[in-house]
């Protein structure tokens, strides 16, 4: 009887669990994107557009932005587990904002297969930084770049941060994002990675995204509360005949 209650006690305590974090379906379509992403890397390797910019031979490679490319995979694991547990909303926006982006970017790579010839051929030193590119060379093909998803995602996590009520009074909290979602946003084209092409595309995109998720839902909000209040009017209107 005692192992029995005890097993009560657990089932009781998953359900409980599962209703509280039953948003976490939304994380499913990061197997949707690996997949066809990993079908992209191995289709799209000789054919495709290339895409650059008479800047971008202007940029010179350093193998130090390694470090907050890098962070970039922490930078939004962070953004997406934080408001899954914190806040739900926010939570639901970031990732309407981000896998909206995301999705666009499989259509375009898809659509119109792109790459690009700017990697350095050799580097001039070696050292640690350069055997982290190395790797990042050899593991990540210089095709399916634009929109650039290391700009949109950093972008769509310090969008996140900065309009969450979480982080209202963390101004150095919301600094600290500002100067590695810039850092991010370099670090693809000193180390050529992508073109100023593929980051002025991410740009675009999370603009026109800004604007649904952020300033589309917020009217909508604001209109819901007009709504109740005119509501509210009425019903203390009545009371008062």
């Amino acid at each position: 009887m005692r192992y029995h209650n005890k097993k009560e006690q657990a089932v009781a305590a998953l359900r409980n669990i599962t209703y509280r974090y039953r948003h976490a379906w939304l994380l499913s379509y990061l197997a949707v994107y690996l997949t066809w992403f990993t079908y992209l890397e191995q289709t799209v390797t000789k054919k495709f557009h290339i895409i650059t910019l008479p800047v971008d031979l202007e940029i010179p490679f350093c193998e130090y932005f390694i470090i907050p490319y890098l962070l970039w995979f922490l930078y939004v694991t962070f953004g997406i587990a934080y408001f899954f547990f914190k806040n739900k909303t926010d939570y639901y926006r970031l990732c309407a904002f981000l896998f909206t982006g995301m999705t666009v970017f499989l259509i375009t790579s898809a659509i119109y297969p792109n790459g690009h010839y700017l990697r350095p051929e050799e580097f001039i030193r070696e050292n640690w930084c350069t055997s982290l590119v190395d790797w990042l060379y050899e593991t990540d093909t210089p095709t399916n770049l634009f929109p650039s998803i290391h700009v949109y995602n950093s972008l769509g996590v310090h969008i996140a941060l900065a309009r969450s009520e979480c982080f209202k009074d963390k101004r150095i909290v919301r600094t600290l994002s500002l100067l590695l979602c810039c850092s991010i946003i370099l670090s693809t084209m000193f180390l050529k990675q992508h073109s100023v092409f593929d980051v002025l595309t991410a740009f675009g995109l999370a603009a026109v995204m800004y604007y649904v998720v952020y300033r589309q839902a917020y009217r909508k909000v604001l209109a819901v509360l007009r709504v109740d209040e005119r509501k509210k009017e009425q019903v203390l209107h009545g009371l008062r005949l």
